[in-house]
C-alpha cells in the first residue's frame, strides 16, 4: 500500500481511505469485521465513518458503524497508533435527538462517537456539512478546544462550498484557532464540477487533504450498470442520474483502458483521482471482501497521460 500526508496535519494516511457507511446498513457485523481485517492486512491504516451512520437504514438508530469499528478493533487487538480513524458531526443524534454544529452540541458528540469507537482521541473530526444557523467563529472554537485538549488530532469538512470554506480558513487565521486540514467533497469521474469549480483551487493553495467521497459514483464507476442490463443494488435508485448518453460513453472508454492495463472499471475511476496529488485518499466502500480486493487493485495502476486526457474530455463539466 502506498500513503501519503493528509494535508498540512502531518498524518499519513493509506491512498485509499476504507468508508464504512454500509456498516449495519449492507453489510451486517460479521462481514463488516471481515472487511476491515482484509483492509488492514492489506495496508489501509485510514478509516472514515460518521455518527450518523446509518440512521436511514431500518432498526438503525445511528451509531452503529462507530461502535463496529470499535468493537472490531478491540477483538483484533490492533494497537490504536496504527490507525488513522475519522469521524463526523452535525447530522440528528441523539436522545431527545438533535443536529448542527454548536459548541455546546459538538462537545458532546465528541463524547459520544469516543465511546462508541472505544478510543481516547480522534484522529480527523470533520463537520459533516456547513451549519447556517451556527456562526463558523463558535464552531471552530469548539473544534480548537478538542484539539487542544488532545480528544482530536486535527478536523476537517465535507461538503462544504468554496465560499464556507474560504471563511472558515479566515476565520482560523484571524483568531488564531485550530483550521480545516481536509475536505471530503462529493467527487467522481461523472460529478467533477462541485469539487473542481472552486474548491480544488483553494484546496492547492492552502495544502488541504482531499479525501473524496463516492469516487465510483454509488457503484456507477464500476462497470455494474450497463444501457441494456439492470443491476441489483440499494443504492439504484440515486444512480439513475448517472444514465445519460455522455456517461455511457465515458463508461465505453473505460473498458478500453481497463482491458489494455488487465484492470476494471472501478480501478481505472480510482486511479484518476490517485493521479492528483492533491488528492490524499478516495474513500473506498465494500459490502464484500471481493468488492474491497477490486479497489485495491487500483493502487498499482499507473493511467497514461493521454489516457487521463481522454477521460478529462469525456467527462469535462465547462
Amino acid at each position: 500500500m502506498k500513503y501519503r500526508q493528509l494535508g498540512k496535519t502531518g498524518i499519513e494516511v493509506s491512498v485509499l481511505c476504507l468508508g464504512t457507511m454500509q456498516f449495519g446498513w449492507s453489510a451486517d457485523e460479521a462481514t463488516s469485521f471481515e472487511i476491515l481485517s482484509a483492509a488492514y492486512e492489506a495496508g489501509i491504516n485510514f478509516i472514515d465513518t460518521a455518527d450518523i451512520y446509518s440512521r436511514w437504514a431500518d432498526g438503525n438508530p445511528g451509531g452503529v458503524s462507530e461502535e463496529i469499528i470499535g468493537k472490531w478493533r478491540k477483538q483484533a487487538k490492533i494497537p490504536r497508533e496504527k490507525l488513522v480513524i475519522a469521524t463526523k458531526v452535525r447530522g440528528m443524534m441523539g436522545n431527545p435527538p438533535t443536529e448542527g454544529l454548536s459548541g455546546k452540541r459538538i462537545q458532546k458528540m465528541v463524547e459520544d462517537s469516543l465511546r462508541r469507537l472505544d478510543i481516547e482521541y480522534i484522529d480527523l473530526y470533520q463537520a459533516h456539512w456547513a451549519d447556517v444557523d451556527v456562526e463558523i467563529e463558535e464552531t471552530l472554537r469548539a473544534f480548537d478546544d478538542l484539539v487542544q485538549s488532545g480528544k482530536v488530532r486535527a478536523i476537517g469538512c465535507s461538503n462544504y462550498s468554496g465560499e464556507q470554506l474560504r471563511e472558515a480558513l479566515e476565520v482560523s487565521e484571524k483568531i488564531d484557532l485550530a483550521r480545516y486540514d481536509t475536505l471530503q467533497p462529493h467527487y467522481s469521474l461523472v460529478h467533477r464540477a462541485e469539487y473542481e469549480r472552486e474548491l480544488a483551487e483553494i484546496c492547492r493553495e492552502n495544502n488541504i487533504g482531499v479525501i473524496p467521497y463516492s469516487p465510483l459514483a454509488a457503484g456507477f464507476l464500476t462497470g455494474k450498470y450497463r444501457r441494456d442490463k439492470k443491476a441489483d443494488s440499494v443504492r439504484a435508485g440515486s444512480v439513475k442520474k448517472y444514465f445519460t448518453e455522455e456517461n455511457w460513453a465515458l463508461l465505453e472508454a473505460m473498458d478500453e483502458i481497463a482491458a489494455t492495463h488487465d484492470a476494471t472499471v472501478t480501478q481505472v475511476a480510482l486511479a484518476w483521482q490517485l493521479a492528483d496529488p492533491v488528492i490524499s485518499s478516495p474513500i473506498i466502500g465494500a459490502n464484500s471482501i471481493s468488492q474491497l480486493n477490486d479497489s485495491l487493485g487500483a493502487v498499482e495502476l499507473m493511467l497514461m497521460h493521454d489516457e487521463k486526457m481522454n477521460l478529462n474530455e469525456l467527462s469535462r463539466w465547462e
